[in-house]
């Protein structure tokens, strides 16, 4: 009988294969079918557009797809060596992405020579690339993980945010230092237990009176109650359902909001405006560098500064060009957060080892 990995493996082999061919095989009819108009209704034109993508995604499967996936499956040399990327997305990227934006490109180019209008290129084409992309990197990210039962794997990973104390230090106070005897023998408990949302820590002896505390503001000691811990937090009670979290399941919540500014940048190229104009080239051809953030491995610290060089300093860059020479085809939104992310990248990465910026007596 067959095993459960198995079945797996051969639905998630499935699955990718099918991300690879239809966005082409619907993209190149599209193509055919203008390449049908423009040529006055030429049948030969449009089945050898046609033939062409059927000849290509065969030479593709059959030359670089199959021996890579039979690579990876025996998990060969070359294979287990590679950590810090995917070599499953870098591919899809070079077969798949990167020809379906050049074909994009190129229905501007024809459009525009003859004075066509946007109507062989709608929404459902590109809307299909950019969801076999995502759906490509749910299933890389999700490889890992049982499908059925308990998750094994990625919910350990997951950094559960809750009210917990993190870092407790000894609170010198008047009476310990007038009783040390008596200090001694009254050890501080603390049960950072939450119940229904709830923090039931109790700190013995530190509480009794406000005036007995000695504080200070800056003190290296200071305890944080609301701060993120990597630990599982228990709760208990009719609502502890509200609490329960997979990692399986926000999955497919990362990987959109990986996704969401590039397909904002693609919903751009398609304005009329946009499309039918010079601006199509570097807006495409931006947005696929922005996948390649595919190619390295999720929490790879290298993905802070890809999501810099890669998408939010260019997005920020062409999304104010594309504002000022087109009005507001873009909402300024994605402008304001692109401008964001990339200052606090900035401040965070490099100006905050600066001397001037380590002072302790700063905010």
């Amino acid at each position: 009988m067959i095993s459960g990995k198995t079945v797996k493996l051969i639905l998630y082999e499935v699955l990718q294969f099918a991300a690879l061919i239809v966005p082409i095989f619907v993209i190149m009819e599209r193509f055919a079918s203008l390449i049908y108009d423009v040529k006055n209704s030429d049948r030969t034109a449009y089945w050898l557009v046609v033939a062409t993508s059927i000849a290509y995604v065969t030479s593709v499967t059959l030359l670089v797809w199959v021996p890579l996936k039979y690579l990876i499956v025996k998990q060969g040399r070359f294979i287990r060596g590679i950590t810090q990327w995917r070599p499953t997305a870098l591919v899809y990227l070079i077969l798949c992405t990167l020809p379906c934006f050049a074909i994009l490109i190129a229905t501007s180019e024809v459009q525009g020579d003859n004075k066509c209008n946007l109507g062989h290129f709608d929404e459902l084409p590109v809307s299909l690339v950019l969801f076999s992309l995502i759906c490509v990197d749910v299933i890389e990210r999700i490889r890992p993980c049982r499908l059925l039962g308990k998750s094994d794997s990625m919910d350990y990973e997951l950094d559960m945010t809750g009210p917990t104390l993190t870092r407790l230090e000894q609170v010198i106070t008047i009476s310990s230092q007038l009783h040390p005897d008596k200090g001694q023998n009254s050890p501080t408990q603390v049960h950072p237990e939450a119940r229904n949302g709830s923090v039931s820590g109790t700190l013995q002896n530190l509480t009794d009176s406000p005036s007995r505390l000695t504080l200070s503001p800056r003190a290296p000691g200071v305890t944080y109650l609301y701060s993120s811990s990597s630990h599982p937090q228990s709760y208990s009670g009719p609502l502890g359902f509200l609490w329960r979290r997979d990692g399986r399941s926000e999955v497919f919540v990362d990987s959109f909001m990986f996704w969401l500014d590039t397909v904002e940048m693609v919903r751009v190229t398609g304005e009329p405006l946009v499309f039918c104009s010079v601006w199509v080239f570097p807006t495409y051809i931006l947005a696929f560098l922005s996948t390649l953030r595919m190619i390295i491995t999720p929490k790879n610290p290298l993905l802070s500064f890809a999501g810099f060089a890669l998408q939010d300093f260019p997005f920020f860059i062409i999304r104010v060009a594309l504002i000022v020479k087109f009005g507001y085809v873009t909402p300024v939104l994605y402008a304001l957060k692109n401008v964001l992310v990339s200052l606090t990248f900035i401040y965070f990465t490099f100006l905050t080892k600066l001397k001037i910026f380590r002072s302790q007596s700063m905010f």
